[in-house]
């Protein structure tokens, strides 16, 4: 990974997953619903001002959501360019429910593996991601501030695995993450921290 202060040599990407809402601390499927911050995730999000402090972006990209631009000012990026790519996963006829719930009829659901009725397949998702990624590839560090599926679909696609693939990097709330490269492959820096 590049220093902080200095321009990387091949893109890098950096993710910030939004603070908690209420939704996101109850295990609801939060994608269209405008939630906003609770009061420990303004506090969580006021603290990455700190660790993004020194580092040059050159782009700012949020999801349109509250909660994701909320976030982003309160970690000092007050005026992020929003991109509608960035949004959740649409969750469809699953929204505000928890996983334990939509496998009460469903055994064994999950979004990475099943439909989602109502809403978005893996392939759509991952078609507006895959944008996210040629958009970013053209700059040299970029910070996005997204949500929880939509950032490890975009993870998955940046390192040319299926959507599906992201299944394998859970993320928490007010969380930094940083893509990049290794050498010529596109690679995973920095996750979850």
């Amino acid at each position: 990974m590049s220093s902080a202060g200095s321009s990387p040599t091949r893109p890098e990407l950096w993710l910030v997953r939004h603070g908690e809402t209420e939704w996101s601390r109850d295990g609801r499927h939060t994608s269209t619903t405008d939630l906003p911050l609770t009061e420990p995730g303004e506090r969580a999000a006021t603290s990455l001002r700190e660790r993004l402090a020194g580092v040059e972006f050159d782009l700012v990209l949020s999801s349109p959501r509250q909660r994701a631009r909320r976030t982003a000012e309160l970690a000092g990026f007050a005026d992020p360019v929003l991109d509608d790519d960035l949004v959740e996963w649409a969750y469809g006829d699953y929204e505000g429910i928890t996983t334990a719930e939509i496998r009460e009829t469903v055994p064994g659901w999950t979004v990475w593996t099943h439909p989602v009725p109502g809403g978005e397949s893996a392939d759509e998702v991952s078609a507006r991601l895959d944008r996210v990624v040629e958009r970013v590839r053209e700059h040299g560090r970029v910070l996005v501030f997204a949500h929880g599926h939509s950032l490890r679909v975009l993870t998955a696609r940046w390192l040319e695995q299926p959507a599906a693939e992201g299944r394998f990097f859970r993320l928490d709330t007010a969380t930094v993450s940083v893509l990049g490269f290794e050498r010529d492959n596109p690679a995973l820096l920095k996750w979850n921290s």
